[in-house]
């Protein structure tokens, strides 16, 4: 069964960007390069701060959606908390 992530990865910037992937260290790696999301390529380093395990593709998408409405406080608060 494939496992997808969600994440929260915190940019050089100190602003929070949320999203999806199946490998999630390859996907951090990907970022830090410069090859990943538009909003993170002028805001490196970034760093993994959260992340959440789903069984699919769908959950971890509906999850990132959720998160991805959540204030800066709300998301602060889901990385603090640790899940």
């Amino acid at each position: 069964m494939a496992e997808y992530y969600t994440y929260i990865v915190e940019c050089a910037d100190e602003t929070l960007y949320t999203g999806y992937a199946a490998d999630l260290a390859k996907r951090i790696r990907t970022h830090n390069s410069g090859a990943g999301a538009k909003y993170t390529r002028n805001r490196l380093p970034v760093t993994l701060r959260y992340y959440e395990k789903f069984g699919s593709k769908s959950e971890a998408m509906k999850r990132e959606y959720a998160i991805k409405k959540l204030t800066r406080t709300a998301k602060r608060a889901l990385i603090e908390s640790g899940g």
